[in-house]
């Protein structure tokens, strides 16, 4: 990173120029006393550039990558393949910004790209018109609850037991202080309650189902979705988008909006970010979208051409009249994103799924014949699952790390009752040996 210096002469010239004496003179003008430091900072004595150069890399080795070791975290982050050409395409010149231009239409090849991920994202998840995408999965379901608000005017929504917890964190983010309440779904065994649906959606703009939802779980969509309906909400769907490759995609089971996490389609885990929202509606909401929105069109010759269309967003008109005050896009880990799916096509994506089930259900099985060891919920679940363990998940989690294990999140982060409760997931990358394996450490640890 570059460093930009500031001379004595050059401060002088601007508290000059802007008529203070000084420096402190300027900040008490800014800052009210009640918040200045009295004191000097803490600060250690400065270094030169080569040793910090080799203190940052020392703090840095203490970090050992999820791909140097076995990976079976999930929680909504998942470690997939990244086929080696999508660095390589993301980094030509042409796409080396992330940013949708201002002066949109110049850059043909830009918007293109971005149409093309809708285009796969609308195929992917049934839906009519998809966006150019959002900064990840939460923000993108936060954003949705809001169409959601704007459309039936009944400011409360209901979310169900077995959302992401950190979902829910950036849902009480953006709703609290618009006063949207939030109802949460009661659940004995992890999964959607009819009767709940029914009880809760009514005066609610919109009914969230994750599915699958945070546990692995899958939810009873269909009744869900029309019991929702029958109480005049629309139905939010966010899903894992890797398990649309098998299961039924949210358009068709009758979600009105679709939001996902992106992550998966060729993104790196990145210690959480930066990812890519998947946001996606059906026709009748499409003129109330956030965010940017590329289509096609034709030029005065007649060529094909790509125009940011329906910008009623923040930067083009009054604050206060727009859709979303999120104005831009995820546009090079999308781009990322369409480059995954155009390599791995159909049928790769739909190995990929069947590949991450079946070695979950693998491990889920062999882990359960260890002593003490449990599944926590019944019911049929795809890639992730949790287990019940006879001593705090943190502590295995911890002697898992030791051994160049990753798993987890442990589930009493959220919920005290499951601090004994861990979730595991499965992608298409760990081997049969490799999970094998897994299970004799596993075994080792727990007894």
């Amino acid at each position: 990173m570059d460093y930009t210096s500031l001379s004595a002469e050059d401060q002088e010239h601007i508290l000059k120029t802007i008529g203070l004496p000084s420096l402190e003179e300027l900040i008490d003008r800014i800052l009210p006393e009640r918040f200045q430091l009295d004191r000097a900072l803490d600060l250690p004595e400065g270094i030169s550039e080569q040793e910090l150069l080799k203190e940052f890399k020392e703090l840095a080795g203490a970090n050992l990558p999820a791909g140097e070791g076995l990976c079976l975290m999930g929680g909504g982050v998942y470690d997939h393949y990244i086929p080696a050409a999508i660095s390589h395409i993301m980094s030509r010149s042409e796409f080396y910004t992330a940013y949708t231009p201002y002066q949109a239409e110049v850059s043909q090849g830009t918007l293109q790209t971005i149409y093309e991920f809708q285009t796969m994202i609308c195929n992917l998840m049934g839906m009519d018109t998809a966006s150019a995408s959002h900064y990840d999965g939460a923000t993108a379901l936060a954003e949705a609850v809001l169409i959601a608000v704007r459309k039936k005017k009944k400011k409360a929504v209901v979310i169900p037991a077995g959302l992401n917890p950190s979902y829910q964190e950036v849902l009480e983010t953006y709703c609290r202080p618009v006063g949207i309440e939030i109802r949460t779904l009661g659940s004995d065994d992890g999964k959607i309650e009819i009767d709940e649906v029914v009880r809760l959606a009514d005066g609610a703009s919109a009914v969230v189902i994750q599915h699958p939802n945070f546990y692995g779980l899958l939810e009873p969509i269909r009744e869900a979705a029309q019991a929702a309906h029958n109480a005049g909400a629309l139905v939010i769907s966010s899903t894992y988008p890797v398990s649309l490759a098998l299961l039924e995609p949210p358009g068709e089971w009758g979600a009105d909006i679709a939001t996902a996490e992106g992550q998966p389609f060729g993104a790196p885990m990145s210690l959480g970010g930066p990812y890519v929202g998947l946001f996606a509606v059906k026709k009748p909401l499409i003129r109330m979208m956030p965010g940017r929105l590329v289509g096609r069109t034709n030029d005065v010759k007649g060529q094909d051409g790509y125009v940011l269309t329906l910008q009623t967003r923040e930067q083009h008109i009054r604050r206060e009249k727009a859709t979303s005050n999120i104005c831009t896009n995820q546009a090079l880990v999308a781009l990322g994103a369409l480059v995954y799916l155009s390599l791995v096509g159909k049928k790769g994506l739909i190995r990929v799924a069947e590949n991450s089930y079946r070695s979950t259900h693998y491990l889920a099985k062999k882990l359960v014949e260890i002593p003490d060891v449990n599944l926590h919920f019944e019911g049929d679940f795809f890639n992730e699952f949790v287990i019940d363990l006879p001593k705090p998940a943190v502590e295995i989690q911890e002697a898992l790390a030791s051994e160049g294990i990753f798993i987890g999140p442990p589930l009493g982060r959220w919920d005290k009752n499951l601090k004994n409760s861990l979730l595991v997931a499965v992608t298409e990358k760990p081997t049969r040996a490799d999970l094998d394996g897994f299970v004799e450490v596993f075994r080792k640890v727990i007894l």
